[in-house]
């Protein structure tokens, strides 16, 4: 047994209790365009601190910005992670979780990490099924609740175009036919493409989204391992984003090196893609900061072999000077370990000022950082199509004085009449935020 391995154990044998080294820099220097980036710390347990998940007590709810307020839009839902909206104001959400993976769980750390999702309340069985709500009289609660699609694998990201409606399942790209206003879907699905799956399957969520002209579908695909440690031969396609013609199903890599990148938007003032991406664990509290940024055709951010351009990860056998190389440093970082999963751009928000020309990102919350980082939704200000300064909390109070978690925010869209819908899937609901009354 690896001496780490044993000392996971031990950890694990008191209780899963916060382990490890402590953060020396503040969540601020962290984040940014030009972040801190201190030496790599190697210790003999990686640092644990769970936040439990105990879901929000009655009439509890998050803390929202100075000019905004925040209410349930839907409640009692199963572990919500991603939300599309449809032309027609309709509502998608996708209630979904973790497939078996059961490669992934082998051996001593992924025991010691399955007891740890577990704490954080990531490990509930998927639901499986798209559910859509619809708030008829606009009124800011979905009155209406029907199963969109169900019978699925661990769905993930939805886009539309025309009356194609694409889903991301965990292990493959799915096409339906929607007409306006329908409520449920029975048709069978045509698949476009599989995606990488199977009984590894690290990161297992993904996202899709369309070109505007709608004829290509661009997918993120997440990393099988923290840093290549499952051999680099399992990462085939992973790390990635796809880009899909629509009419052929034929694929690219369309750019490489991202660890796990979950949210993507397009931004309204550059046209350029964006995404956000959760860079590795194990290295410190302070390292490594995720991330938001603009995806160059081609590029490659580094993972597993740099982060942040071109400092190297050691811990990567074997390394990849060439490719190191090539390296290229992210946009702006968002704090490490925050886990920044949703994104969305303000276009059409009908929130007030600074809160109408930036990027809206769901932090869902740390779990290898002490003191605990994320945990919040925050909103990045934009001008001229770059981050124009630091970011700005939109919501918060997601963990309580007893630093346990009511909620974790995931994905973030815009709606229908511009407020920002929240999906918690640790509160099981969907939150509106809106400009105060």
């Amino acid at each position: 047994m690896r001496t780490t391995s044993l000392a996971l154990v031990i950890a694990l044998a008191g209780g899963l209790a916060a382990c490890g080294e402590t953060s020396s820099l503040q969540v601020s220097d962290g984040t940014g365009p030009s972040p801190k980036l201190p030496p790599p710390i190697k210790t003999l347990v990686p640092t644990v601190n769970i936040a439990p998940a105990i879901g929000w007590p009655a009439g509890a709810k998050p803390v929202a910005a100075s000019g905004t307020q925040v209410a349930a839009f839907a409640e009692d839902l199963d572990h919500p992670r991603w939300l599309y909206v449809l032309p027609n104001g309709d509502v998608l959400v996708a209630e979904t979780n973790a497939p078996p993976k059961p490669e992934d769980g082998k051996g001593i750390r992924g025991w010691v990490m399955g007891k740890v999702m577990g704490r954080a309340g990531a490990t509930v069985p998927s639901a499986n099924r798209i559910t859509l709500l619809r708030d008829k009289d606009h009124d800011g609660v979905a009155e209406t609740r029907t199963v969109f699609l169900q019978n699925l694998n661990s769905p993930f990201g939805m886009t539309l175009v025309g009356n194609d409606l694409y889903v991301a399942d965990t292990d493959r790209l799915l096409r339906f036919h929607y007409e306006p206003g329908d409520t449920t879907i029975k048709s069978q699905p045509t698949k476009v493409i599989d995606l990488p799956g199977g009984p590894l399957n690290h990161h297992w969520t993904k996202n899709v989204i369309a070109s505007k002209d709608g004829s290509k579908l661009y997918v993120t695909v997440g990393s099988n391992s923290n840093v290549g440690e499952n051999g680099l031969d399992k990462e085939e396609g992973r790390a990635a984003i796809w880009e899909v013609d629509r009419a052929t199903g034929q694929h690219r890599i369309f750019a490489s090196g991202l660890r796990n990148p979950n949210g993507m938007a397009w931004e309204p003032h550059s046209g350029a893609l964006w995404t956000a991406v959760n860079e590795r664990d194990e290295i410190g509290s302070d390292l490594v900061p995720d991330y938001i940024t603009s995806v160059k055709d081609g590029a490659f951010y580094g993972w597993p072999f740099s982060y942040y351009g071109q400092h190297i990860d050691v811990r990567v056998e074997p390394q990849n000077p060439d490719l190191i190389a090539k390296a290229i440093a992210p946009d702006y970082a968002v704090g490490p370990h925050t886990a920044s999963l949703g994104l969305t751009f303000a276009e059409n928000s009908s929130l007030p000022a600074p809160f109408n020309q930036g990027a809206f990102i769901g932090q869902h919350g740390s779990w290898n950082r002490k003191p605990h980082s994320g945990y919040k939704v925050i909103f990045v200000p934009f001008s001229a199509g770059k981050p124009s300064g630091p970011p700005i909390d939109v919501l918060t109070g997601f963990l309580n004085e007893e630093e346990k978690a009511m909620g974790r925010p995931v994905g973030v869209v815009i709606d229908k009449q511009g407020d920002l819908l929240v999906a918690d899937d640790v509160g099981n609901k969907v939150w509106r935020v809106s400009a105060a009354r």
